[in-house]
């Protein structure tokens, strides 16, 4: 159980590290404490709320449950960030939570290739950093 810890909170530096090296004010949230008030990874992006899975394999259901049910009430977006060892991050959320913010960008004159596109130039720079 120690060593499933100690690589769960180096996966949250990790993952606190990714963020900031894309902008993003975060760094390792309170541990064992549970609740909205206590993400894995604190950031300054407003209504979401992360989950860090640093594993080779699990129950991605279980893990967006755990986010969803740290949520709870506060409205936040639960989004689970997931990452293998060689493998890059990713981001599992609800497919309606996502389609909602693809038809918001829509709305704002922004398609979604555009803003994969720049999220990829600037991810681009550190991705290799963090395939370790």
């Amino acid at each position: 159980m120690a060593a499933s810890r100690a690589k769960g909170k180096r996966g949250e530096l990790e993952l606190a590290a990714y963020l900031r090296a894309r902008g993003i004010d975060a760094h390792r949230g309170q541990q064992f404490k549970g609740g909205a008030g206590s993400p894995d990874v604190v950031h300054d992006i407003p209504g979401v709320h992360l989950e860090c899975k640093r594993c080779e394999s699990g129950n991605l259901y279980e893990w967006l449950a755990q986010a969803q049910r740290d949520v709870g009430a506060s409205g936040a977006l639960p989004v689970v960030a997931h990452r293998k060892n060689n493998k890059e991050w990713v981001a599992i959320l609800p497919l309606n939570e996502l389609l909602e913010i693809l038809v918001c960008l829509n709305e704002r004159g922004v398609s979604a290739s555009h803003a994969a596109t720049a999220s990829t130039e600037w991810s681009s720079q550190t991705t290799s950093d963090t395939l370790k």
